[in-house]
C-alpha cells in the first residue's frame, strides 16, 4: 500500500554536538604541566618571594655560596646579575679597603685577595652564557667604580692591594679559557688602560726619565697579568703578549722594567745596578726566571735563538753590564740557556768575548759557593762546539790570557786604591778570582789526567 505522506524534505542525520567546556587532551595537559613545573623549578620556592626579600636573603650568603646558587638556573643567574648591579650589591662585593695592610682578622672574614678570588668565580658563573665581549663589558661596567684597579688610579700604589686583588680576580675569571678568548681579554685591557701607549713611552724614552710611569707599568704587569698563575704555560702566554709586539731592543728594556732590580725605598727601577757594581742573586732572580719561562716549551712563540738574542740585548740595558753580572744571570738561568748562549758566541766567532765570560763564570762560582766542576764541564762542552783542534786550542789560550788580563786589571785597581769601601771589594774580587783560577786549573788537570789514553 502506497503511503500518502510527502517525502520531499531532506533528512538530517543525528550529530554529536561539541561542548564549549570540553576537557583538554592528554598531550595538552602534559604540556601545560611541564611549562608550569619548568618555570617553578627555575626559581623554586624563591618564586613566591618578592625580589626585595630575595635580595635580603643574599645578604646572609657568602660570595662562594652565591656563586654556587648562580648555577641553579638561568633565571636565578639573571637575578644575581641584577643584584650585583644594585647599590647594595656593589657595596657588598666591591670591597675597597686596599690600603689597610694589617693581617686580616679571622673573625672579620676572609682576606681581600681571597674575597676577590671568590668574586671572580661568581662573575665567571653568572656570565657563563654570554659571549666573551659581552662578559668583559659587563664586568668592566661593575669594576670601573674601583679606582685602585686602574693602571694609574691609585696615589700610593706600593701600599695598595688593589692591583693584586684585580689580578686574582682576573686569573680566576679567565682560568680555563682558550687562547683566543684570552687574546680578547688582553686586547680589552689594553684598550681600557692604554697600556701599549704607556709601554711605548717607557721603552723608547731615556731610562729613568719617567720613573713613576715605569713603576706603574711594572706593578700593573706583575700584579694583574703575571704573578698569579699556577701553570707556567699561562704565565708564558701573558708575558709573550707583553713582549712580542715590540722590537727586541724594546723587549729587553721592558723585561728589565718588569723584572729588574728596584729600590727598597721607593720601589722604582734601579737602572745603574748592573753597570756600576756586582749585583746579588736577588736582583737577578726575576730576570732569570722570566728568561727560563720564555725558553721552556710552554712558550710556543719563542725559539731558542729568540731567547738568546733577548739575553744578549738585555746585557746592554741601559749600558753594557759588568761581566760578573752577566755571568751570574746565565748561571741563574740554568744549564741549557747558559750553554746555548756560550755556544752561540763560539759559532759566531766571538771567542775572545767567550773566554772573558768563562773567567767570570769561574769567579761567580767561587764567590757564590757553586761547584767549580760545573764551570769546568761547561767549558769542556763549549770546546766541542769548535769544529777543529786549532780553534779549540786557540779558545783555551784565550781563556788563559783572559784570566791573566783580568787579574792584572784587578791588581792594578787594588794597588791604586780604587773601589775601596767597607768590604774592600776590589781586594776580595782579586782574591776570589785567583782562587777560582787555581781551582779550575786543578780540575782541568785532574780531568785530563783521568781521561784514558787512546
Amino acid at each position: 500500500m502506497t503511503s500518502l505522506i510527502s517525502t520531499s524534505f531532506t533528512l538530517i542525520p543525528n550529530l554529536k554536538y561539541r561542548r564549549s567546556n570540553r576537557r583538554p587532551s592528554q598531550t595538552q595537559l602534559c604540556s601545560n604541566v611541564d611549562t608550569e613545573s619548568q618555570h617553578l623549578s627555575t626559581l623554586g620556592y624563591f618564586k613566591e618571594l618578592p625580589l626585595e626579600i630575595f635580595y635580603m636573603i643574599l645578604e646572609y650568603l657568602s660570595v662562594k655560596d652565591i656563586s654556587m646558587l648562580s648555577m641553579v638556573s638561568k633565571t636565578i643567574s639573571n637575578h644575581l646579575v641584577n643584584y650585583i648591579s644594585t647599590p647594595s650589591g656593589s657595596r657588598r662585593f666591591l670591597l675597597q679597603d686596599f690600603h689597610s695592610l694589617q693581617m686580616p682578622d679571622k673573625r672579620q672574614g676572609p682576606s681581600l685577595p681571597h674575597h676577590y678570588k671568590s668574586l671572580g668565580l661568581l662573575f665567571k658563573r653568572c656570565t657563563l652564557l654570554l659571549p666573551t665581549k659581552e662578559r668583559l663589558k659587563y664586568i668592566h661596567k661593575i669594576l670601573s667604580e674601583v679606582s685602585c684597579f686602574k693602571l694609574g688610579g691609585c696615589s700610593a700604589p706600593l701600599q695598595c692591594l688593589g692591583l693584586p686583588c684585580y689580578g686574582v680576580f682576573l686569573q680566576t675569571l679567565t682560568a680555563g679559557w682558550d687562547e683566543l678568548e684570552c687574546h680578547r681579554v688582553y686586547n680589552f685591557l689594553c684598550e681600557l688602560t692604554s697600556l701599549p701607549r704607556k709601554v711605548q713611552a717607557v721603552v723608547s724614552g731615556k731610562p729613568g726619565s719617567s720613573r713613576k710611569l715605569e713603576l706603574r707599568v711594572r706593578l700593573f704587569c706583575r700584579s694583574v697579568l703575571l704573578d698569579h698563575w699556577a701553570n707556567r704555560s699561562d704565565s708564558a702566554f701573558w708575558l709573550t703578549r707583553l713582549l712580542k709586539p715590540w722590537p727586541i731592543v724594546n723587549q729587553a728594556r721592558l723585561l728589565y722594567i718588569i723584572f729588574g732590580p728596584v729600590s727598597s725605598l721607593d720601589g722604582q727601577v734601579v737602572w745603574p745596578k748592573m753597570t756600576e757594581g756586582a749585583a746579588d742573586e736577588t736582583s737577578l732572580k726575576g730576570l732569570a726566571d722570566a728568561i727560563k719561562l720564555l725558553y721552556d716549551t710552554e712558550a710556543k712563540e719563542w725559539t731558542a735563538d729568540d731567547v738568546i738574542s733577548l739575553v744578549d740585548e738585555l746585557s746592554v740595558v741601559p749600558r753594557e753590564w759588568l761581566l760578573e753580572n752577566n755571568a751570574r744571570l746565565l748561571i741563574l738561568s740554568g744549564n741549557s740557556i747558559c750553554f746555548t748562549f756560550m755556544a752561540s758566541k763560539a759559532v759566531n766567532g766571538r771567542a775572545i768575548e767567550l773566554a772573558r765570560l768563562v773567567v767570570f763564570l769561574a769567579l761567580v762560582c767561587e764567590k757564590d759557593l757553586y761547584c767549580m766542576d760545573w764551570a769546568v764541564q761547561m767549558m769542556q762542552k763549549v770546546c766541542k762546539v769548535f769544529s777543529n783542534a786549532v780553534e779549540r786550542n786557540s779558545f783555551l789560550q784565550n781563556v788563559e790570557n783572559a784570566f791573566a788580563r783580568v787579574i792584572m786589571d784587578m791588581l792594578q785597581s787594588v794597588m791604586s786604591g780604587e773601589g775601596r769601601d767597607e768590604e774592600d771589594s776590589s781586594f776580595l774580587n782579586l782574591f776570589h778570582l785567583v782562587n777560582a783560577q787555581l781551582i779550575s786549573i786543578r780540575r782541568i788537570l785532574y780531568l785530563t789526567m783521568s781521561c784514558p789514553t787512546a
